[in-house]
């Protein structure tokens, strides 16, 4: 037997044994769960008067998501599928769509042509805009949509989660900033539309309302 082993105490049983209640404990045993409740009744009420009185959320509070766009007003969303395979409650379904001449909504070859989000299921973890490789996806601060009468209100299309149009942007479909790549939106270098793509929207989409705010830039490029 060690040394340490030697000077151990024994452990006395009255430690772990309930002690036993006199006769006025047991008169009052059957009501004695209540007593926190009567102990706060009195108490000033600390409960959040939503949505008549909204507390400031924190700036990093994880709630709506978005979908971004560049500043030319192309989508950012790759159709990847990597924010689906990363959410753990499943809540994320995306499928790919062909960037064609005629139809590019986004750099690249591919964009999001279907992008849902359940929000019965989703338990607003953030791992999905962690596993955006183009920082399409992000997470607002705004929470109010989030509730509603139905189930189906609850599933968020795409129209739905795509950020607003800013004043400037010209609305896609429409080709890339020319003489540039994908590579070139990837690392922000896009400043807004140029004339050529205002031209080429007026000339498919001439109703197109974004066509009055779109602003050209001289050097699409930083």
């Amino acid at each position: 037997m060690s040394e340490n082993s030697q000077e151990r105490r024994p452990i006395d049983p009255a430690l772990f044994t309930p002690k036993k209640k006199g006769a006025i404990g047991n008169f009052f045993a059957p009501v004695a769960g209540f007593g926190v409740t009567f102990s706060t009744i009195f108490r000033p009420h600390v409960t959040e008067e939503y949505p008549f009185k909204r507390t400031p959320t924190r700036p990093r509070f994880h709630g709506r998501h978005q979908l971004n766009r560049y500043a030319d007003g192309l989508e950012r969303c790759i159709g990847c599928e990597l924010c689906a395979w990363a959410c753990p409650a499943d809540a994320i379904y995306v499928e790919a769509g062909a960037n064609t001449p005629d139809a590019q909504y986004a750099p690249g070859e591919r964009y999001g042509a279907v992008y849902q989000i359940n929000y019965l299921r989703c338990i607003l973890c953030g791992l999905c805009i962690q596993a955006c490789p183009t920082r399409a996806l992000t997470m607002t601060n705004e929470f109010d949509s989030l509730v509603g009468p139905t189930r189906e209100s609850l599933i968020f299309e795409k129209q739905d989660l795509l950020a607003p149009m800013l004043d400037g942007m010209l609305a896609a479909p429409h080709p890339m900033v020319e003489g540039t790549t994908d590579d070139d939106y990837y690392r922000n270098e896009i400043t807004g539309p140029t004339q050529e793509q205002i031209d080429w929207v007026a000339e498919r989409r001439p109703d197109d309302p974004t066509l009055a705010t779109s602003r050209p830039v001289e050097e699409a490029r930083k």
